[in-house]
């Protein structure tokens, strides 16, 4: 019996005292470390203590670390892995660490890092990327790190850094983001205007410059002038400008999408139908309202033609094309959105609008409205109710009309023939 017990004792401290061939283990200053530098490895070998703390695997040939690399050693507080050919680092490779404090992955080849790992690393106190391939930081990259004290990711390829990136780590004291290729654009300003004001040590601030534009390479960042800069704003309207594009017969529906904003914003239609959702990153048609090259109905007339200008044009808008219409426009300061939803009804027939209103025969009741010889009229600027008269057959006279010019219908009415349908369009 006390030779089992024996046995059982060297066989447990074999164990512990276990280590991968190429490695050293042993125990400095209190720590249990794993020497696997200068190894020519190219894997992260297994077999490691699980009570290791340290663990070096520089000037390697490690080519990615995948998914659990380091589960063996999940008590680990330290890691090194500078100056191996690293390009990848997949989602769970470093996610089971949660009580490291300083990760080096400097002087690698990192261009696909899973930044989601980062969220599990709270007590990261150390963290070196510099001298990698990385060309972008999410926003929230950063956000569980507030112990964070030192970060380093100069000599890389980032060209912008989104707004707050920073903001979470309140225990920051020292940033290296020297040597990236910046664009000056407005997206920067933010990081300019912080850098200048914060606490946190920023060295080699002449070296954090500019790429492009063109006139601005080699500018420091921190001597960058002021850049005419503002986030999107949008007015959408029933007033369409369609830059000569012409109305077609079958009912027609046209909205306008007013956009401002510095640097010009990128426009997107968002539509909502019974049919389902399309999305349109405008434009999707040429001014004669025919698709772009590259668009599906290429060469064709798309269902919905979003022009440059801004405007949306329905050529046969139906029931089926009913729903909620938004236009969003982005810059690289933010966003804008507007909606309109719309709802069709022929004459003669009672039933609801889009929100949900009743509406009777050839009149509708509702805010907004009145009647004046059995045809529908908005009754002024405030209401959020609007008429469009639509041909289903329009011939040579149809004409969108607009400006209130003497024996015309009011602004943003269209008169297309002589039949009359009714579309309910609630602006929110």
């Amino acid at each position: 019996m006390q030779e089992l017990r024996l046995l059982c004792w060297a066989v447990l401290l074999g164990l512990a005292q276990a280590c991968p061939e190429p490695c050293d283990c042993g125990e400095k200053y209190g720590f249990q470390i794993a020497d696997c530098a200068y190894r020519d490895l190219e894997a992260v070998p297994p077999g490691f203590p699980a009570n290791v703390t340290t663990l070096s695997l520089s000037a390697n040939r490690l080519p990615s670390l995948p998914e659990g690399a380091f589960r063996e050693v999940p008590l680990l507080q330290s890691l090194w892995l500078a100056h191996n050919e690293i390009r990848v680092v997949a989602a769970g490779a470093l996610a089971p660490l949660g009580q490291l404090r300083s990760l080096d992955l400097s002087h690698n080849l990192i261009s696909d890092f899973a930044w989601s790992d980062l969220h599990n690393l709270s007590a990261l106190q150390l963290l070196k990327m510099d001298s990698n391939e990385l060309t972008f930081i999410p926003r929230d990259a950063f956000r569980s790190l507030r112990a964070l004290r030192s970060l380093q990711l100069n000599h890389n390829r980032l060209h912008a850094l989104a707004e707050g990136t920073f903001a979470p780590l309140t225990a920051l004291s020292h940033l290296q983001i020297n040597d990236n290729p910046f664009d000056c654009t407005c997206g920067i300003v933010w990081f300019k205007t912080w850098a200048l004001t914060t606490a946190v040590s920023i060295p080699e601030q002449d070296n954090i410059t500019c790429t492009s534009p063109h006139v601005l390479k080699g500018t420091p960042l921190n001597r960058l002038l002021p850049l005419p800069c503002s986030a999107p704003s949008v007015q959408l309207t029933y007033q369409p400008s369609q830059d000569g594009a012409e109305l077609r017969p079958g009912f027609v529906l046209a909205l306008h999408c007013d956009v401002e904003g510095q640097p010009a914003p990128q426009l997107h239609w968002h539509i909502q139908t019974p049919g389902g959702t399309v999305e349109i990153t405008s434009p999707n048609v040429g001014a004669d309202g025919r698709a772009l090259p590259g668009a599906l109905a290429a060469g064709g007339r798309p269902r919905f033609q979003a022009f440059a200008n801004g405007s949306l044009l329905i050529p046969d808008f139906g029931k089926l094309e009913e729903g909620t219409y938004s236009c969003l426009a982005t810059n690289e300061l933010g966003s804008a959105e507007s909606s309109v939803n719309v709802a069709l009804a022929t004459p003669g027939e009672g039933g609801e609008d889009a929100l949900g209103r009743r509406f009777h025969g050839k009149a509708a009741e509702g805010k907004g409205c009145y009647t004046v010889d059995n045809e529908v009229q908005p009754s002024g600027p405030e209401d959020n109710v609007v008429i469009i008269y639509l041909s289903r057959a329009g011939g040579p006279e149809a004409a969108a009309v607009g400006g209130g010019a003497p024996g015309r219908q009011p602004p943003g009415l269209f008169l297309l023939g002589q039949s009359l349908l009714l579309l309910f369009l609630t602006s929110f």
